[in-house]
Parts: C-alpha cells; sequence; structure tokens
C-alpha cells in the first residue's frame, strides 16, 4: 500500500509533500518540504525506514537552511542503538523513535508503533532532531489515546502538548496550530 500526503504548516509556514509505502516487512517513507520559519528559509528532504513493528531503523535527511547544506545519516538495531554518519552515538540509547519538529509525520512512528488501546497511554524517549537549531537530543514524551482518532501528545516535562487527530491509518490529519493535512490519496 502507498499513502501519499501533502502537509500545510502553521506555526512553520510550510509545505510538505509525503509518501509512505507499506509492506509485510516494513514501511519506507520519503518527503520534501519547504518553508520559512524565523526569517530562515529552508528545504528539507527525508527518507525513514521502518521495520514491520514500526520501529525506525535508517533515517537520512538532507537539508538547506539559508544557503547552507547538510547530509546527515542514522542508522539503528529496532531496541534503540543508533549510529549517526557510521559513529554510535550512546547519547541515544534507548530511543526507538525520531521526531523532526518540522514534519507530523514522526508523529505517526509512535503511534503506529505503541498501539494503544483508548485510555492507554506510554512515555517513550525519543531521538529529537531540531534541524533549525542544529541540535540533536534525547528527551521524554508521552502519548494518551483518547478515541480511535485522537491522541493527547505531550513534552517530558510539560513544555508542550496537543490533541493530535488521526486517520484510519494512523497519519496526522490535524496537529492545532502547527499542522493540517490538505490532501491524501491511498493507492494499493
Amino acid at each position: 500500500m502507498q499513502t501519499n500526503i501533502l502537509w500545510t504548516g502553521r506555526e512553520y509556514y510550510s509545505l510538505e509533500n509525503c509518501s509512505v509505502k507499506t509492506t509485510e516487512t516494513g514501511s519506507e517513507i520519503s518527503a520534501a518540504i519547504v518553508g520559512k520559519y524565523s526569517e530562515e528559509l529552508y528545504r528539507v528532504q527525508y527518507q525513514i525506514i521502518t521495520n514491520s513493528n514500526w520501529e525506525t531503523i535508517y533515517l537520512e535527511i538532507k537539508y538547506w537552511i539559508n544557503g547552507q547544506e547538510r547530509d546527515i545519516k542514522f542508522e539503528s538495531n529496532g531496541n534503540g542503538r543508533w549510529t549517526w554518519n557510521g559513529k554510535e552515538q550512546v547519547q541515544f540509547q534507548d530511543c526507538i523513535d525520531i521526531d523532526i519538529p518540522l514534519t507530523p509525520f514522526t508523529n505517526t512512528l509512535p503511534i503506529k508503533r505503541l498501539d494503544l488501546k483508548i485510555g492507554e497511554q506510554h512515555q517513550i524517549k525519543v531521538l529529537y532532531l531540531d534541524l533549525l537549531e542544529g541540535k540533536f537530543t534525547a528527551v521524554y514524551q508521552k502519548y494518551s489515546r483518547l478515541s480511535d482518532t485522537q491522541y493527547h501528545y505531550e513534552n517530558v516535562p510539560n513544555d508542550f502538548e496537543a490533541d493530535i487527530t488521526i486517520d484510519s491509518q494512523g497519519f496526522v490529519v490535524d496537529y492545532p496550530s502547527l499542522f493540517v493535512r490538505t490532501a491524501a490519496i491511498v493507492t494499493e
């Protein structure tokens, strides 16, 4: 199955075209984002590969911010052991999921992987990639399933939270004040 999604960024003033191809062995995600934030123009291309459990095993990001280009590659065993451009990164130990704040797609990773029942919640350790600041850190986040189509997301400690609306595949439809889905096409 392949899903193509178009998201519009509200806070980040962006447009993202994201393609998600899912098979029985995992998913391949590729996307391009263009936008402007705090007088910075940026362009981001990312590729994510997951295993069948939605655990991230590969991430490559090529991005340009105000004319400066960067290319990074992260690889994981799927259980939170990471290498960055080929070098082991112990500071990201136990981070199974990734979060790129310029895209709502990375919220899909823990939503699909955790597969919470309504009323359940789970705290996770995440590899947080702030491309605009050039900072990559391990952070804690919490997801709580409110209904079939809603999750409550929190940074821990709680300095940001939002109720995210998703579709039946776990892709973000509305992330208040940050992103809104403007189109989606699913093909078999």
